[in-house]
């Protein structure tokens, strides 16, 4: 096991450890001598580092990428961790296990991967659960939905991520639809498991997470429409208006054409469906900003673009005793494969419970997991 860890380093403290390149960059200095500015990661996430001596005999040895071995001195700027390098040389084969490098979920993806086919064979409605079925069975899709992240950096940005996001928004598409009776779940099941597919191609994830040149050129919702008009070949008695609902759900489930939307919502499982995608990556969003950076001062995070606004320390400024326990009670994400950790049921403080119908059903559908 990799040590120390990204979260495990402790200002001005000498360090001597393994990272992954995430990014690299040459500079100039106002000397006009080169420094090197990189971005160095595990799977405990990553921080900022530069080398400003001795770069011109190293900054070709290595690349984006790539796993170094470095030595130096990290500190604390800005209340972000940051690493002044002092030697840096890449690793020999062997030298680095890659399972400690790669965020991935806590939870098992093949476990997860079942999990996900008993809800499709569950479905009532034959024509979606066909279109599901024969999406899922691909060879060349399954093996990529099990191991994609659901994003670069903002949620669930870790291996399995977008099995883990689907699956989240699985137990609150069934909580909401057995609250609004007039929801289709199969229907809304449907937009679930397809929203994001196209990511499988959008986002590289063999080493730090990036965007494909496909990625770049088309997006995850393009390509989702593409990878379902191939399907849709081999379904030829598919009903077209259902075909033209399910395609609306990827359409428009980022809800806004600022938000890079092709088209609006405009039936209530679509909106269902935009608001639950986004709740759900928000409150992923959330977790990570506050677990990171567990050595900053002050109750509130670094201002966040996505969210568009620093966010609260809540546990530091509510519980300052359990705060104190420190980083190590965060949980870490899990190397590539490790086994699932046991772990407890979280307590729910008495101001977050909800003894409303909905909040019943809603507290039922997320204990189950």
């Amino acid at each position: 096991m990799k040590s120390p860890l990204v979260r495990d380093l402790k200002p001005n403290e000498t360090t001597t450890a393994i990272f992954l390149v995430q990014s690299k960059e040459i500079r100039q200095k106002k000397t006009g001598e080169p420094y090197l500015s990189l971005v160095l990661s595990d799977r405990s996430g990553d921080m900022e580092a530069k080398m400003w001596d001795g770069v011109a005999e190293v900054m070709s040895t290595f690349d984006r990428d790539d796993f170094v071995k470095v030595r130096g001195i990290a500190s604390l700027y800005n209340n972000r961790m940051q690493f002044t390098v002092h030697k840096i040389r890449p690793v020999e084969n062997g030298e680095a296990d890659p399972s400690d490098f790669f965020p991935a979920s806590l939870r098992d993806p093949e476990e997860m991967w079942a999990e996900l086919r008993a809800i499709v064979s569950g479905l009532t409605n034959r024509d979606i659960r066909q279109l599901l079925d024969l999406v899922l069975d691909d060879p060349e899709i399954a093996p990529k939905f099990k191991f994609a992240p659901a994003a670069k950096t903002i949620h669930h940005a870790f291996r399995s991520g977008l099995l883990e996001h689907v699956l989240s928004l699985a137990g609150l598409a069934k909580a909401v639809a057995g609250h609004y009776k007039t929801l289709d779940l199969n229907l809304l099941l449907a937009g679930v498991v397809l929203h994001d597919i196209g990511k499988i191609y959008e986002l590289s994830f063999d080493r730090a997470f990036s965007y494909t040149v496909e990625g770049q050129l088309l997006g995850h919702i393009s390509i989702a429409i593409r990878m379902l008009a191939d399907k849709f070949r081999e379904l030829p008695n598919f009903p077209p208006e259902l075909r033209n609902l399910i395609e609306h759900l990827v359409l428009s489930h980022h809800g806004k054409y600022e938000f890079g939307s092709p088209r609006l919502p405009v039936f209530a499982e679509a909106l269902v469906l935009h608001y639950l995608d986004d709740l759900d990556s928000k409150v992923e969003c959330t977790r990570v900003l506050v677990e990171k950076e567990p050595l900053a001062e002050g109750l509130f995070t670094a201002y966040s673009s996505s969210m568009e606004r620093s966010l609260l320390r809540k546990t530091r400024y509510w519980n300052p005793d359990e705060a104190a326990a420190g980083p190590a009670d965060v949980p870490v994400p899990a190397p590539v494969g490790a086994a699932k950790p046991e772990t407890a049921q979280p307590a729910v403080h008495k101001s977050a419970r909800n003894d409303s119908p909905f909040g019943s059903k809603l507290q039922l559908a997320l204990g189950k997991d």
